[in-house]
């Protein structure tokens, strides 16, 4: 039994945000089919931001006006948004969604190895290393050693993914500068500074008014915006707060094991007995990083 009663609706949370995520992949791959990177992403930011401001109106909530706040949102959606969303798109037109998403699962490393050398805002514990070698062990079987092999083809599309993590690494641990507000305030602000950026280089650059997606594309880029952004990012901001920056950085240990899950169930896939065990390596890391160690100690990155 969780030793705080809210963890398990974290943890829940935690979940939902690794399904969101990880079917973005997906979603992403089917989308640039037809749809250029940057126009894809341009869109993605403007109709996700757009969703969440109508639920912030809906709810009375209004965006703060003052520069300082907006400058900060700017920073958050260069480094959530438009330089990892984009890179992986383009990664996406010559690397498969498979290997997107072993390279991208390396985030909770690189939020790791930014707290211990830069901000330091988190006790780095044994407990959490563990977690996160665990999650990496546990992803490795899950997927299957073999499915590294192809890493020296499309080199510079999986080195633009890698950056991509490493920025989504940063976001985690800057997200924690928002503090205080409610999730879907730095969501919305920082997809709409997003879409402020990346529109006129659609314009400039990809002309999408010539352009003739397929319908699935469209359907992609809607699910894409709706589910795995606009809603993401709500749930995103609310557990950097609460389970601090590792800790929500750990939905991408899940990703990989819910997208072989989506297999099994609507597919036919298989697991073997491998994977099963490396399901049970990623399970252990999530805890070992979210868990709180002690009953009735208060630090930052725990309940």
């Amino acid at each position: 039994m969780p030793q705080n009663p809210n963890l398990a609706r974290e943890l829940s949370l935690l979940l939902a945000l690794a399904t969101l995520w990880g079917s973005s992949y997906t979603f992403i791959k089917i989308g640039v089919e037809t749809i250029p990177p940057v126009t894809m992403i341009a869109a993605r930011t403007l109709i996700a931001g757009a969703i969440l401001l109508a639920v912030l109106r809906h709810r009375q909530i209004r965006l703060p006006g003052d520069r300082a706040t907006w400058r900060r949102f700017f920073l958050q959606a260069c480094l959530n948004s438009v330089i990892p969303f984009t890179l992986i798109a383009w990664a996406e037109q010559t690397v498969d969604a498979g290997l997107a998403v072993i390279l991208n699962s390396a985030t909770p490393i690189f939020a790791f190895l930014l707290t211990v050398l830069i901000t330091r805002h988190e006790r780095v514990t044994p407990r959490k290393l563990f977690g996160v070698m665990a999650g990496l062990a546990g992803i490795c079987l899950v997927i299957g050693v073999e499915a590294l092999g192809g890493l020296g083809e499309s080199l510079m599309a999986q080195l633009a993914i890698i950056l991509a993590t490493v920025c989504y690494a940063g976001a985690a641990i800057f997200g924690k500068n928002f503090k205080g507000l409610d999730p879907a305030v730095p969501a919305a602000g920082s997809l709409i500074s997003g879409a402020v950026i990346l529109l006129p280089v659609s314009l400039a650059v990809d002309r999408p008014w010539t352009l003739d997606p397929s319908a699935e594309s469209m359907v992609a880029l809607l699910a894409l915006s709706a589910f795995s952004t606009a809603l993401a990012f709500a749930i995103y901001f609310r557990l950097v707060q609460t389970l601090g920056s590792v800790g929500t950085t750990s939905q991408a240990y899940l990703r990989v094991p819910i997208g072989v899950a989506i297999g099994i169930v609507f597919l036919g896939e298989r697991l073997s007995s491998t994977a099963w065990i490396g399901l049970f390596c990623v399970i252990a890391g999530v805890a070992a990083m979210t868990i709180p160690a002690r009953v009735g100690t208060t630090q930052e990155g725990s309940l």
